[in-house]
């Protein structure tokens, strides 16, 4: 179990991710994400590992839109998952992780969440 605790860390400089393209990062060791500057300019970040292929490849997806809704066709197989939420719009009971970015100062950052596991006596 881990506490709601989250950490944002810098990803890459916002001239790093080409418009309507994608970059891999590699957070605290082991978190993998895929981050995304869409056509009209806004960043998403969603996990890099494709859940129909299980390889690390979102990231080198093609990002573009489907009626209106950003998105990340993997490579692999071509689903397209929603860079909002994370939910792949062809098999809905399908979804990768969905993280929060924000960009200051010209540098991208990714908020993940914090593995800190909980006492056993916390209700």
């Amino acid at each position: 179990m881990t506490t709601g605790e989250r950490v944002w860390t810098p990803v890459c400089e916002v001239a790093a991710v080409p418009r309507a393209d994608g970059v891999a990062a590699l957070l605290d060791g082991d978190v993998q994400v895929a981050v995304f500057r869409t056509g009209g300019d806004e960043f998403y970040a969603l996990s890099n590992i494709d859940p129909f292929s299980g390889a690390a490849v979102l990231s080198r997806g093609i990002v573009g839109d489907s009626d209106g809704v950003p998105v990340v066709a993997s490579p692999v197989y071509k689903q397209r998952f929603d860079l909002r939420t994370g939910e792949c719009l062809d098999d809905g009971s399908v979804r990768v992780a969905a993280h929060p970015v924000r960009v200051e100062d010209g540098t991208v950052s990714v908020s993940v969440p914090v593995s800190t596991p909980v006492p056993a006596s916390a209700p």
